[in-house]
C-alpha cells in the first residue's frame, strides 16, 4: 500500500484492509469485487490484484506461510526489489538493503551521487552503498530508519539539513548541493481529456461496466463512456460511444455537474448525462462485463475515484427531483 502512496494516506485503508482480510488465506479466497472495494480510493489499483495473486501463491506453494529469502519472495507476483528487500529485513531480519525513493535521496546526497538514479548502473551502485552501510543484524532497523531520515527530514525540495542526525557525513551539505542532488525529472506538460459518460436508467437500474483487468483501474466498474472527439458535442460523443463500445442507442437527456478529477499522468473533466436505454442488449467490447444495477446496490462494487464523485452527483440529483 505504501508504494507510490502516502503514509497518511494509507494508515485507514490499511486497518480495514487487515480486519477484513488477516490471513493469507482469507486474501487468497475473496472475489475481485470485494478485494477492489476494500482498495476502493486508494489507486494503483493492480498492485491489490496482485496481492491477492501473491497470496494465493503462498497457499499453493508455500503452505500458507510467507517466504523468507529475498529470492522466494522475488518469485511472488507484485513483489519487486524494494518490496523483496524490505520484507526481508524488516519481517525476517536478513540483512539486505532496501531502495525506495527515500533512501535513495538520503543514499545520493550522502555520497553526491550526481547521476540520475533512474539508471540501472546507478541503483547497483546505491545498493552496494546501502549494502556497506547496513550493521550487521539490524538491517531491518537501519532501512527504516533510512526511510523515515527521508520521508522527515531529507526531504525533495527545502532539506531540514540543520536538524538532520547524519548532516557531518553529508557530501552534498558540506559543498551545497543538497537541493540539485538527486537529479530531478524533467516535467513534462499533463495532458487533459473532455471524458463523456453515460449514466443510462431503465426503471430503477443503472448501467455499468467493468474494466479490463490489466491497464489503468483494472477490475473497477464505471459509467460506460469515453473522450471527446475535437468538434463534437458531448452529447454525440455519448451517443457514439455507446454504440461503438457496446452496441446500443440510448437518449442523452441532460447533463449533471461536470466534475474534475487527476490521475498520476493526465487529468479529466467527466461530462456525465442522463440517458435512457432505446435499443439494443449491451454487448461490452472493450469491458468485459455490462450490467443492469440497482441504484441502491451501487456502493457494493468498487469504482474509480472520478466515478464515485459522478455518483455522488447522480444521488444529489435524484434527491433533488424527489423532493
Amino acid at each position: 500500500m505504501l508504494q507510490q502512496t502516502r503514509v497518511d494516506t494509507v494508515v485507514p485503508y490499511y486497518e480495514r484492509f487487515l480486519r477484513r482480510f488477516p490471513t493469507v488465506q482469507s486474501l487468497a479466497q475473496c472475489e475481485e469485487d470485494e478485494l477492489m472495494k476494500a482498495w476502493e480510493g486508494l489507486g494503483y489499483y493492480t498492485r491489490a490484484r496482485r496481492l491477492r495473486e501473491a497470496a494465493q501463491k503462498i497457499v499453493k506453494n508455500h503452505q500458507g506461510r510467507i517466504p523468507s529469502t529475498v529470492q522466494e519472495l522475488l518469485s511472488l507476483p507484485g513483489i519487486g526489489p524494494y518490496s523483496a528487500g524490505a520484507i526481508a529485513s524488516i519481517a525476517f531480519g536478513l540483512d539486505v538493503p532496501v531502495l525506495d525513493g527515500n533512501v535513495t535521496r538520503v543514499l545520493s546526497r550522502l555520497y553526491t551521487v550526481r547521476e540520475d538514479t533512474n539508471l540501472a548502473r546507478t541503483r547497483d551502485r546505491l545498493e552496494f552503498l546501502a549494502l556497506e552501510l547496513i550493521p550487521q543484524g539490524r538491517a531491518g532497523l537501519f532501512n527504516q530508519a533510512l526511510m523515515d531520515l527521508g520521508a522527515t527530514v531529507c526531504i525533495p525540495g527545502n532539506p531540514r539539513c540543520l536538524v538532520c542526525s547524519i548532516r557531518s557525513h553529508c557530501a552534498a551539505f558540506e559543498c551545497g548541493e543538497q537541493d540539485r542532488i538527486p537529479k530531478k525529472k524533467e516535467r513534462l506538460p499533463v495532458p487533459h481529456y473532455d471524458v463523456g459518460l453515460a449514466v443510462i436508467l431503465r426503471k430503477d437500474r443503472v448501467l455499468i461496466t467493468k474494466r479490463p483487468p490489466e491497464g489503468l483501474l483494472g477490475g473497477l466498474w464505471e459509467f460506460p463512456g469515453g473522450k471527446k472527439k475535437p468538434g463534437e458535442t458531448m452529447e454525440a460523443c455519448i451517443a457514439r460511444e455507446m454504440k461503438e463500445e457496446l452496441g446500443i442507442e440510448v437518449k442523452v437527456k441532460h447533463p449533471l455537474t461536470p466534475v474534475r478529477h487527476a490521475y498520476t499522468h493526465f487529468k479529466v473533466t467527466l461530462y456525465a448525462f442522463i440517458c435512457t436505454h432505446t435499443r439494443g442488449h449491451p454487448q461490452p467490447r472493450t469491458a468485459t462485463e455490462a450490467r443492469w444495477v440497482p441504484v441502491d446496490h451501487l456502493d457494493a462494487l468498487p469504482f474509480p475515484k472520478g466515478s464515485l464523485k459522478v455518483l455522488e452527483v447522480f444521488r444529489d440529483s435524484i434527491t433533488n427531483d424527489v423532493a
